[in-house]
């Protein structure tokens, strides 16, 4: 399922190690012997060059301590002197501002790098997190760095398809489809890989997750690191955990939140499928939420009378789009983005019961599609399919996908049809696939890495935790127990932050596994965590720039 547009709470806003590769590395990483000289040669190169930060794009909106520049990656890694393209990087310096004494100067401990995911998100606005104050201490002894991940924003990008064709809406969202529709949906994703195939000819193979953790390495040599810290959210903690297995002897520190299950056999169609069973009982957690809170929403007492109440309004939709604009389609995409996040839950139950209502202002305002953002949108759904697409082999008979999901649906009909289209260009792929790495590393191979994770999260269901745990040696699992939010370092869980802050400021983890208690539950009459930081964030924006910050 795609993700690029959806952030985790990090980012909910926005060459002495390399003159041979790693003798436990240089042992798994696949592909060519020329693959392998080639990504050692780029870290060299980009060691040599590093990178020459200056002004960002747009700095009229930004605070004066951020600045951006340039890494140059080959295009092919097995031809390092060949096609190159850029990778657009951010970064804001430590401040060695103690947060809890003003008195105290902290000493720098390096570079933490940052990715959001998707695969297909923009992490360069990451540096801002600092201004916030979950951010605070970790910011006070890193430099934060984000950065686009190649095809993304301004690294190079991806395209598929004209973006003024993208948003196509209203749009159905059939839970039991005919074969019509079926019919129209693969005729839909042929021509949606084949576009992709026309728009990057023969670079389009060379958007994969291997790359994207051989540009890793890249980024941390231009940044003068001898070994990476780094905070992966999503997609970013499957390929941060390649990154671990071909470069365990270039590992500082990794945080691995909301962890995707690596196994190779997963990757991704069984990944997606389990994606679909797990969005259905998130979808059953907002009900139930909704049902406690019926003298609000007026939704009904028990979840399915909720699900009966978004039945009615989805039936008024496919008759009557709402703003002409926002229909079934439009709905479930607004309660998706809840599943993700139990922040939008007050939002999607306040605009669902004014619809029902009579009201329907505040379900067009929070579904229907930002037409301004048709370009990013597309660019971002361009780089995650075809990450996706060239990671590993998909079934390319349709009747294995109709098998699987029509079985599937029966248990699980709120997501599995829309995850099915949003993958289905994969199965008429045009360039080759790769095969997935096995990750894994041994006793000793790796320095301690954390692993953060909430039980009930449905876009990386917990079982992926659990595997990557077993996988990377010496790694330890923190759980945000009874909670499904898609990400959960810098939240508004204490007790996680608390973790991730020994960790990265102190090198310090618990002996074994450990819990923490779930967030509390999204109220109706109050701001969410979300809004909150928001309004913070602003305030710090005009604060550092002296300008609101509504411009951006």
């Amino acid at each position: 399922m795609t993700a690029a547009a959806v952030w985790t709470a990090a980012g909910s806003l926005v060459l002495t190690a390399l003159a041979g590769a790693p003798a436990s590395g240089a042992a798994r990483l696949p592909g060519t012997a020329a693959e392998l000289r080639g990504t050692v040669v780029a870290a060299a190169r980009a060691q040599a060059a590093g990178i020459d930060f200056g002004a960002c794009p747009k700095a009229r909106d930004l605070p004066g301590t951020m600045e951006c520049g340039t890494v140059v990656v080959p295009l092919d890694y097995a031809h390092p002197d060949g096609e190159r393209i850029r990778l657009a990087v951010s970064r804001v310096r430590a401040t060695h501002k103690d947060p809890r004494n003003s008195k105290r100067r902290v000493a720098r401990q390096g570079v933490l790098v940052f990715n959001p995911g998707g695969p297909g998100a923009d992490g360069t606005s990451f540096p801002l997190m600092g201004l916030l104050p979950e951010w605070k201490r970790v910011a006070a002894a890193y430099d934060l760095v984000g950065y686009a991940p190649r095809g993304v924003g301004r690294s190079a990008p991806l395209s598929c398809q004209d973006p003024k064709g993208f948003f196509k809406a209203p749009t159905p969202a059939p839970t039991h489809p005919s074969r019509a529709y079926k019919e129209q949906r693969v005729a839909e994703a042929k021509a949606y890989a084949g576009g992709c195939a026309r728009r990057a000819g023969r670079a389009l193979r060379h958007y994969n997750s291997l790359n994207n953790a051989r540009d890793l390495d890249v980024l941390r040599a231009a940044l003068g690191e001898d070994r990476l810290t780094f905070v992966g959210a999503s997609y970013g903690t499957y390929f941060g955990a390649l990154y671990a297995t071909l470069f365990p002897s270039h590992v500082r520190r990794m945080v691995f939140d909301a962890a995707v299950n690596p196994a190779p056999d997963r990757i991704w169609y069984r990944n997606n499928l389990g994606q679909s069973a797990a969005f259905e009982a998130r979808w059953a957690d907002f009900r139930e939420w909704a049902a406690r809170h019926d003298d609000v929403y007026a939704l009904g007492r028990t979840a399915g009378q909720v699900q009966k109440s978004y039945d009615r309004a989805r039936e008024r939709l496919a008759a009557e789009p709402a703003g002409g604009s926002v229909g079934p389609g439009q709905l479930q995409g607004l309660f998706l983005t809840a599943g993700y996040y139990d922040d939008y839950w007050p939002g999607g139950a306040e605009a669902l019961s004014a619809y029902l209502k009579g009201d329907p202002k505040p379900l067009v305002a929070l579904a229907a599609p930002h037409r301004e953002g048709a370009a990013e949108a597309e660019n971002g759904n361009a780089v995650y399919t075809a990450v996706e697409c060239n990671d590993a082999d998909w079934p390319t008979d349709f009747e294995v996908w109709d098998r699987d999901n029509t079985r599937l649906a029966r248990l699980a009909p709120f997501e599995t049809w829309s995850n099915v289209w949003a993958n289905l260009p994969c199965a008429y792929w045009k360039a080759p696939r790769q095969r997935p790495l096995d990750v894994r590393t041994g006793p000793g191979e790796l320095p301690p890495t954390l692993i953060l994770a909430a039980e009930r999260d449905a876009a990386a269901p917990y079982d992926g935790a659990l595997e990557l745990r077993r996988r990377l040696a010496g790694s330890v699992l923190v759980t945000e127990r009874g909670a499904g939010t898609h990400g959960i370092a810098g939240g508004p869980n204490a007790c996680v932050n608390a973790y991730l802050d020994a960790y990265l400021l102190q090198g310090r983890l618990p002996v074994r596994q450990a819990a923490c208690a779930p967030r509390a539950e999204p109220r109706p009459d109050g701001p969410t965590f979300h809004e909150s930081r928001a309004r913070q964030l602003r305030e710090a924006l005009k604060n550092a720039t002296g300008r609101p910050a509504a411009s951006r």
